[in-house]
């Protein structure tokens, strides 16, 4: 049924599933525009396993906007609010797309409350685009999205546009990490797109190689929408990643060798 809590100022909406899941928690961070029932494919096998929390962010499902911009930093200090004051342990992330952004910012700025990542489709910069020149048309993804916005969000269906413009201001300007940055993830990281994603397969490389504990997948066939599109195979991986502390000791390491 899902219920509120009050962090700051946004009332953050979240839902738990599994809760006598032995895996520890999980918290389930949705890509941008948007909610938690974008998991819907990905939610059963998981909460089979770990105690799962779906949060959703700031002007987005059933979480009401607040007055101002939204941006990755924003959203990730809410992440870390909701981490501390409803999780209240260190968790495994699972984002796509902008809630794998948010989730990367996360595990950089509080690694301590951080057990595990698995970054779905999300970039760390805009020169990683596979569509630099796609246009924001607010009024095209009103049609697309505003119809689910409309069916939770505690808000009048017509601010949908307001959210869309606010991702969209900050789409133009962010992500802008560099690959540098991201060795400041230091737990174990599966990152994972689509080969058809949103970002070129370079880009998915540099972003693998630039972390220090990082596993890659490549879901082949798929585009940034894999986690509906190939849910098996998407769910396998994940657990798979999820169900082991330590990496696999492979027979001729390389890039992982001691």
């Amino acid at each position: 049924m899902g219920t509120y809590v009050q962090l700051g100022d946004v009332n953050t909406w979240y839902d738990e599933h599994g809760e006598h899941g032995g895996g520890g928690p999980l918290v389930l961070m949705h890509g941008g525009l948007v909610d938690a029932r974008f998991f819907e494919p990905n939610l059963g096998p998981l909460a089979e396993r770990f105690h799962v929390y779906t949060p959703e962010r700031r002007g987005h499902g059933h979480t009401p906007d607040v007055e101002g911009p939204i941006t990755y930093g924003l959203m990730a200090d809410d992440t870390v609010a909701f981490l501390e004051e409803v999780v209240g342990e260190p968790a495994d992330l699972v984002g796509h797309s902008d809630g794998a952004l948010v989730a990367m910012l996360v595990a950089m700025r509080r690694p301590e409350l951080v057990k595990r990542l698995v970054l779905i489709s999300g970039g760390f910069n805009k020169a990683g685009e596979a569509a630099p020149d796609a246009e924001w048309d607010v009024d095209a993804i009103f049609e697309f999205l505003g119809p689910a916005y409309a069916e939770v969000s505690p808000d009048d269906p017509e601010h949908f546009r307001v959210v869309a413009t606010k991702i969209g201001e900050m789409a133009a300007r962010e992500p802008d990490l560099r690959a540098a940055d991201l060795a400041a993830v230091t737990c174990r990281t599966l990152v994972m797109f689509a080969d058809d994603d949103l970002v070129t397969m370079r880009h998915a490389v540099e972003m693998y190689e630039a972390m220090p504990h990082a596993e890659l997948a490549v879901v082949p066939g798929t585009s940034h929408f894999l986690t509906q599109e190939k849910p098996a195979l998407v769910n396998a991986l994940v657990l798979d990643f999820l169900s082991a502390d330590k990496p696999l000791r492979t027979i001729a390491p390389i890039r992982r060798a001691e």
